[in-house]
């Protein structure tokens, strides 16, 4: 799917930030900028490269100032904007975007047409750029491009005691080399460092709003009058640079592998099977693949790879991808726990989480679903039958079985739960006792121990008999007959009979653990609370603590985000549960093929081609949090998947 902006879409220099793009490398580097070209975050970068994968970022090139000269008149071609400085306002002539496996930008200025192009080059920390520049205005033309530097970690601030150094072919600071190769003509230029830019979107989060850049060169190129003339670029942390040509080629090549090999017909599914590599990464630590949470801020978390990958993986095609995360967190399995974290230098990994080795179960059996793969299940059999084992006799953060088959989870300040945010002594979610979805997740673990049971005939465990207690007790004290629908938590406190997004994983969950009809209930209870077009909100609006929007100070922030946020990822749970409610009937899936064409109008908003993390609760018009989320992406592309079944 090929992304087209015009200048409606940047009428105002507000309105040409809404929207920002996305490349990464496969090592957790990445480029992001506006749609206009400018830094609305302090983490956009033209390089963000990663120097340890896959977490360890430097923002490199944060920008590019542009100055085109015609007969003598400068004018700016870049956007950005300034705390007190003037704005440069190149969106002004910027008469096209596009974006499908990288961007391009088409700029007219008195018969001077320039189109610049920049792609990241997959498997390492390269960038190339270009700039096409068609001269008809009948007089010389100059292009001087000044990339801004930064040499510094991914969120810091430059310091203006920080050097640069220049030698052949190479900068370097802050202990980080910088190589360049181009066909313009290259002039070093005395160190200067620019003040004030002002960055809109994390100034409504409460992060920090203004940076600051250096300048220690330009690339010129001159264009005589009706001549055509391209400037070239590449930056990178190697030695050995590809060249732009090279790159944009290689991009367009993996990305419409991707898409081929997720084998979708659907034109958004197929984008979002591209926008999915975007979270695969190499992991050097464990030397294997791993999946990143979410850009431009998040690393990669258990709850969330396990959740992301059966989608961005499994429903894609990936599925050595997805041996390999798996195979990597079977050797982080400690007391029943899959890590949350993990490891960086000598730090241990975290293991703050209760779903994600559940979550693990889960994902054993629907790779072995799509791949009938037999040995990776026997190499995971003794991980999962300790994480069972450590349950139900109890592991770390209060994870136990209780005498009714349930799992408890959660003390004192632990929130182990995907619903954990902490602030100080606050807990806006507490969900300590029995969460509805994790005693969903330990039935379906056991049912599938079960059903592996065929491997393995010495394991003599009844996990059936097991399942068949947490099935009984789970309808018994999770339903909630006046509300139609399940508690969301067994705690005794006011906190259990709050209507939340959580029950719909007791629906789409392969094994039952409810019977039909309040399985229906459930689907239409989460509709009619719940449901928009871009996700579930995570709580009902009619209750007390509702809150309908998300932003400010990181307080504010963090109270609102899982009391009435709306979150996407639970959204491919509550498709995927309305399908199997209605028996996947042909009207079923066209109703959901009808719903699903509000995702294409997301792709569109933010980050183009990608999911966002979460909405507004009241009225989701704007993406916020994380411009790109994995297991957004990949509970909307289960979906799909589901639809061509």
């Amino acid at each position: 799917m090929k992304f087209v902006y015009g200048k409606q879409d940047w009428k105002t220099f507000e309105r040409g930030e809404e929207n920002c793009f996305l490349m990464t490398n496969g090592l957790g580097g990445f480029s992001s900028l506006t749609m206009i070209g400018s830094c609305g975050r302090n983490d956009h970068a033209v390089l963000m490269a990663c120097v340890h994968s896959p977490n360890h970022r430097y923002n490199m090139i944060h920008r590019l100032e542009e100055i085109l000269s015609i007969g003598g008149e400068d004018v700016h071609l870049s956007s950005q904007d300034y705390r007190e400085a003037d704005r440069e306002q190149g969106y002004v002539y910027q008469t096209k975007f596009t974006y499908e496996d990288y961007p391009q930008w088409t700029y007219l200025v008195k018969g001077i047409e320039v189109v610049r192009t920049i792609a990241l080059a997959q498997g390492e920390n390269s960038v190339g750029i270009s700039y096409e520049i068609r001269n008809f205005s009948g007089k010389e033309a100059v292009l001087e491009v000044y990339p801004h530097l930064e040499f510094v970690p991914k969120g810091g601030l430059l310091s203006t005691e920080q050097e640069f150094t220049v030698e052949e072919g190479k900068i370097t600071s802050n202990g980080q080399t910088l190589h360049f190769w181009t066909n313009g003509e290259f002039c070093e230029l005395p160190l200067t460092f620019r003040e004030g830019l002002y960055y809109a979107y994390d100034a409504c989060d409460g992060r920090r709003d203004i940076g600051r850049t250096a300048i220690n060169h330009k690339i010129s190129i001159c264009v005589a009058a009706n001549a055509t003339k391209k400037l070239e670029l590449v930056y990178g942390m190697l030695p050995k640079l590809p060249m732009p040509s090279q790159i944009v080629e290689e991009v367009a090549l993996y990305r419409e592998t991707l898409r081929s090999k997720a084998g979708f017909t659907d034109q958004v599914a197929q984008t979002l099977a591209a926008s999915a590599g975007q979270f695969i990464s190499y992991r050097a630590s464990t030397a294997k693949q791993t999946l990143l949470a979410g850009f431009p801020f998040f690393e990669d978390w258990g709850r969330d790879t396990m959740i992301a990958m059966l989608g961005c993986c499994l429903a894609t095609g990936q599925y050595e991808t997805a041996e390999s995360i798996l195979q990597t967190f079977m050797a982080y399995c400690k007391k029943g726990l899959m890590p949350n974290l993990f490891p960086e230098g000598k730090e241990a990994p975290g293991y703050n989480t209760v779903d994600a080795s559940l979550l693990f179960i889960l994902a054993v059996y629907e790779y072995y679903k799509k791949t009938k793969d037999s040995v990776l299940v026997k190499s995971a059999y003794q991980t999962m039958r300790e994480i069972i084992d450590w349950y139900e006799k109890g592991t770390d953060f209060g994870i136990r079985m209780d005498e009714d088959g349930l799992i408890l989870a959660g003390k004192d300040y632990d929130q182990v739960t995907w619903m954990d945010v902490r602030v100080g002594d606050i807990l806006p979610t507490p969900r300590h006792g029995k969460p509805v979805e994790i005693n969903a997740y330990w039935y379906n673990a056991l049912c599938i121990m079960a059903e592996f049971g065929k491997f393995f005939p010495e394991d003599e465990k009844d996990y059936a008999a097991m399942a068949g207690q947490v099935r009984e007790s789970f309808e018994k004290k999770f339903w909630n007959e006046e509300a139609g629908c399940l508690k969301d938590v067994l705690s005794g406190t006011s906190a259990d009979l709050q209507i939340r997004c959580n029950q719909i994983w007791a629906v789409s969950l392969p094994f039952s653990v409810l019977p039909p009809q309040k399985e229906q209930q459930v689907v239409e209870v989460v509709f009619c609370k719940l449901y928009t077009p871009y996700g579930l909100r995570t709580l009902d609006p009619g209750d007390g603590e509702f809150k309908p929007f998300y932003g400010g100070p990181q307080l504010e922030r963090d109270l609102a985000y899982h009391q009435g946020t709306i979150w996407v990822f639970p959204l491919g749970a509550y498709y995927r549960a309305y399908l199997k409610v209605h028996g996947y009937s042909r009207e079923a899936k066209e109703r959901v093929q009808e719903q699903l064409e509000s995702i294409g109008a997301a792709l569109r908003e933010g980050c183009i081609g990608q999911l966002p993390e979460i909405y507004d609760g009241d009225n989701p018009v704007s993406s916020k949090g994380c411009f790109a989320q994995a297991w957004s992406v990949g509970e909307i592309l289960r979906v799909y998947d589901a639809l061509r079944s």
